[in-house]
């Protein structure tokens, strides 16, 4: 039977045109007029009146268009991701058993410390070879503050890249987005600690406030609460308010929170799988007393909201000079690219020595693929970069160009995966292969 054809909206959603958009529109805007770009787009502080915002604080932080899109926004697109993951590990999942999630996380901590390494080895180089001043303790001191920028990984392209690499199913498009989100956790607790305001240090005691928030979730999906809003809405704003107190990120706030919603084939047999109810119809699943899990229902009703969405995070956050191309551009890019590639490579090798295996159906070619794919760096890196060098623009710009450099990455991989007939290929998926991945994808 012939596939419908696919509308418009279907269309942007599934290759991210929206954010795609939005970083050349950033671009743009911020070569033909930077100081609008700022005003529209830059961080508020209180009793700025050079950044637009409203007449409005919460918990000291003026409501600007930048917290709004990062702070608030940004929390529904992690959610997805959230959803994503807590799939991969139930039963039947790509990452199911609990075992199968241990060497995605290995590999984390690979694509944290190899760019970690690569960068600091650039910096010595381009140091000794008398790039900043001379190599000075004072400019050397602001120059390392950028280590943690190669640390990010863009979730939404990593997965758009990934399918068109791997193939619609792939176990490794799992194992790199539960990849994605271990490290741009990182990369938030990366903010907290190290580019933390020495006026605000961290506050952890509020960080109880985050444990309610999850003790309010797990006392919903106790009492067969089907709706996703009132984990969200009840829930998650506990989460939000003890992160942002803590003087941590805020976006990872329903993180905590999504994995409470009761997934497919939960024990009170009101759902069937996503499958089963696509097949069957919606009109006979709710005959049947079936229906989507909650977990489905809230990637469902928000997926439109953040795919089109992310137009505006990245209009917010890519906005770089073409004059600020410079050694810390070339820096951060190459960090990304071999530090991710080697560094997760060598993790997920090293995990399946220690006795937890790659999942099904890949090898070492899919995981240094994986690797590869893990430098598309970009949006995210955008958004540790301004918490690297808030007041150096020349080196926040330098760093800025790379992260949107290491969007050619996903191009790359794609033409390398063709020709080294990566992933399930033409023929589709092994006979028997699970469909570990979602048709929607995250954000």
């Amino acid at each position: 039977m012939s596939q419908p054809k696919k509308g418009l909206i279907s269309f942007l959603q599934e290759f991210s045109i929206p954010l795609i958009a939005g970083v050349f529109a950033a671009v743009i805007f911020a070569n033909l007029d930077p100081e609008a770009y700022h005003y529209w787009f830059g961080v508020a502080h209180h009793g700025d009146d050079s950044v637009w915002h409203l007449p409005l604080e919460i918990f000291g932080h003026p409501v600007s268009l930048h917290f709004l899109i990062n702070d608030i926004f940004m929390v529904f697109f992690f959610g997805i991701a959230a959803k994503e993951i807590t799939e991969a590990c139930l039963p039947g999942g790509s990452l199911n058993p609990p075992k199968k999630a241990v060497n995605p996380l290995l590999a984390t901590i690979g694509g944290v410390v190899g760019p970690v390494g690569i960068f600091f080895a650039a910096v010595a180089l381009t140091s000794g070879m008398g790039v900043y001043d001379g190599g000075d303790a004072e400019a050397m001191s602001g120059v390392n503050r950028g280590w943690g920028i190669p640390t990010a990984t863009d979730i939404a392209l990593a997965w758009l890249v990934a399918r068109a690499v791997f193939g619609n199913g792939h176990p490794a498009i799992n194992f790199l987005l539960l990849l994605a989100v271990a490290d741009d956790a990182f990369g938030l607790i990366i903010i907290a600690v190290f580019y933390g305001d020495v006026n605000n240090p961290a506050a952890p005691q509020w960080l109880l406030l985050v444990l309610v928030g999850m003790l309010i979730a797990l006392v919903l999906r106790k009492k067969k609460v089907m709706s996703w809003v009132p984990y969200i809405a009840v829930a998650g704003p506990f989460a939000w308010s003890g992160l942002i107190l803590a003087h941590l990120h805020p976006a990872l706030a329903f993180v905590f929170i999504v994995p409470f919603m009761p997934e497919p084939r939960t024990d009170t047999g009101l759902f069937a799988s996503e499958d089963e109810v696509d097949l069957m119809g919606e009109e006979e699943a709710r005959r049947r007393g079936l229906g989507h899990s909650t977990l489905h229902r809230f990637e469902h009703d928000m997926k439109l909201f953040v795919d089109m969405g992310l137009f505006f995070f990245a209009l917010g956050n890519a906005g770089v000079e073409f004059s600020g191309i410079g050694p810390m551009t070339w820096i951060i890019l190459a960090s990304l690219v071999v530090g991710k590639t080697i560094g997760i490579t060598l993790m997920g090798w090293l995990g399946t020595k220690l006795g937890f295996p790659l999942p099904n159906y890949m090898g070492m070619r899919e995981l240094i693929m994986a690797g590869f794919v893990a430098a598309l760096g970009l949006t995210v890196a955008l958004f540790v970069a301004g918490a690297a060098f808030p007041t150096d623009m020349a080196l926040q710009g330098q760093a800025k160009m790379g992260a949107l450099f290491s969007g050619f990455v996903g191009l790359a991989a794609i033409l390398i995966g063709r020709l080294l007939g990566i992933g399930w290929g033409k023929k589709g998926a092994p006979e028997g292969a699970a469909e570990a991945e979602p048709a929607s994808g995250p954000g």
